[in-house]
């Protein structure tokens, strides 16, 4: 499955490229999100409650970043495991660039997402969809906390 989006951020594209690199403020404005660590360089530890339709579940797994361009671009690979509800691994790509003399930042962002077990079963579009749903969320507060 792949979710492609953008969004616009009241802040300049150096601001948002601290926070996309701030662990704690990742783990602030990913709903659901328990914990978000440093593992090491560019590696990271995530566990999160997430409500994907019917199946509910406490996912840990690991993302890291790779193909870093500060404060354009970076390559985000992550998997995680939730248990019976089976497991979800990725890639998304993330770009910034500045509108607005550099008032505003366009972030966009493609994301290639596998499911497998109990994921799997609920549909492409039940994912797709709570996808979409917790990116919205995570760009509301990331803004707010932004403009902070």
């Amino acid at each position: 499955m792949i979710i492609e989006e953008k969004q616009e951020i009241a802040a300049s594209p150096e601001k948002v490229w601290q926070g996309l690199n701030n662990p704690e403020t990742l783990r602030s404005c990913l709903p659901g999100c328990e914990e978000f660590e440093l593992l090491g360089a560019n590696k990271f530890l995530v566990v999160m409650q997430a409500k994907i339709g019917p199946v509910k579940a406490k996912f840990k797994g690991e993302i890291e970043l790779d193909d870093i361009n500060p404060p354009n671009s970076y390559t985000i690979t992550g998997s995680g495991k939730g248990g019976v509800a089976g497991f979800a691994k990725g890639v998304a790509r993330v770009s910034l660039a500045s509108l607005n003399n550099g008032d505003v930042t366009e972030m966009n962002y493609r994301i290639e997402v596998t499911v497998g077990g109990k994921l799997a079963q609920v549909g492409s579009r039940l994912v797709s969809g709570a996808a979409k749903k917790l990116a919205g969320q995570f760009f509301e507060k990331f803004g707010q906390e932004l403009s902070v």
